[in-house]
């Protein structure tokens, strides 16, 4: 199989494995066993690591905040800063192209009483700053807005959407998880005050992740959503994932050490790619906007072709037509993007990464080519 799939998850890099080998057997401690040297150990391990993936995001340490991963990150961010606010402000606002793991406690917090906007985008898949702005009123308590699409790549303009946030006094946050180790994304230069990340789309074990929080600047705070000991904070209790987290920052330091190579090589797959597609296939769409798209993304999309067909055809090539976590559905980003049901069906998400080459980029586009061909052929469209 050929894995181009990399939005959904990545293949752990045998740089992080090797770090994590020891905390699963001589280094087991407990971080938060402070009596004996086993718990010293971890504790330094965890540290070590929370000022790895500080310096990836160019944050301080201390504003780390160890997760289970992105979807407990978002959950964490969203909720928690909606309770933190509960009786001062009353309504929240996202997008409406953001991953279910934003859009899922929005719509919770919604039928608990809270007031929510979701905005559109445009037919490239970017959200209007006019109407953010709009949107945006003192009663305002959380903006959260991805910093890009895990289906279609889509940048979103960050730095000026939080600007606009903080204007009405409102908290932004932004799920970066694939953004993060792909392009260059750094909270103090955008301003944001909640970033959620995941180790596993950076080549580092899935099971563990982090949420960036903003210390001293605009009353920053969250409520808790899980209570039990105290860790991180006080903001997320529960014993530290300590492997995990070692191979997170080990994770984290590489891809800072290779992000500007490993986004031009990705980005020369990319075009790679979509040239030998164009040059093969008729009736073919890229979904969302290219000048402003992760390097290693391209999504398109296929006239007169049935979506399942498509991809049962490319069975030894690991694409997907959408999120992971909602592939039996046609893409709600895609259908935001003004696709019907069965353009959106008929899709292919393609992500690059770390360990594809150029031979297996023009083998898919010569597979895709030839699907698409003899599917057309059998189809009385």
């Amino acid at each position: 199989m050929i894995y181009l799939d990399h939005h959904a998850t990545t293949p752990c890099d045998a740089r992080v494995l090797e770090v994590m080998r020891p905390f699963f057997t001589e280094k087991f401690g407990n971080a938060a066993s402070k009596q004996h040297a086993f718990g010293w150990a971890a504790n330094d391990a965890v540290e070590q690591a929370r000022r790895q993936v500080a310096a990836l995001i160019g944050a301080g340490s201390k504003d780390v905040i160890f997760t289970s991963g992105a979807t407990e990150a978002n959950n964490l961010a969203i909720k928690g800063a909606a309770k933190a606010r509960q009786g001062e402000r009353d309504h929240l606002v996202t997008v409406g192209t953001e991953h279910q793991a934003v859009l899922d406690p929005m719509k919770r917090l919604e039928r608990e009483g809270w007031r929510l906007t979701v905005l559109p985008v445009d037919r490239l898949g970017r959200i209007e700053l006019a109407a953010l702005e709009q949107a945006i009123t003192p009663r305002t308590a959380l903006v959260s807005v991805m910093a890009a699409n895990n289906e279609i790549g889509v940048l979103q303009p960050i730095k000026a959407a939080a600007a606009l946030t903080h204007a009405q006094g409102a908290w932004f946050h932004t799920d970066a998880v694939q953004a993060v180790g792909k392009v260059p994304f750094d909270v103090e230069a955008l301003d944001v005050d909640f970033a959620s990340l995941t180790a596993h789309k950076v080549y580092g074990p899935k099971g563990v992740g982090a949420l960036y929080v903003r210390r001293n600047k605009r009353g920053v705070t969250l409520a808790a959503q899980l209570d039990g000991g105290g860790h991180e904070r006080g903001l997320r209790s529960g014993t530290l994932n300590v492997p995990g987290i070692v191979g997170f920052g080990q994770a984290a330091e590489i891809a800072r050490g290779e992000l500007t190579e490993e986004a031009g090589r990705t980005l020369a797959l990319r075009d790679r790619l979509l040239n030998a597609l164009e040059a093969t296939t008729d009736g073919m769409t890229v979904n969302g906007a290219l000048d402003a798209r992760l390097p290693g993304n391209l999504n398109v999309s296929f006239e007169g072709i049935d979506g399942a067909a498509l991809l049962v055809g490319l069975d030894d090539i690991a694409v997907s037509s959408g999120a992971a976590c909602t592939a039996a559905e046609p893409s709600h980003v895609l259908v935001a993007l003004g696709l019907s049901k069965d353009r959106a069906l008929a899709s292919l998400r393609f992500g690059i990464g770390r360990t594809t080459t150029a031979e297996e980029v023009e083998y898919a586009a010569a597979k895709v080519a030839d699907v698409v061909t003899r599917l057309r052929a059998l189809s009385p469209v």
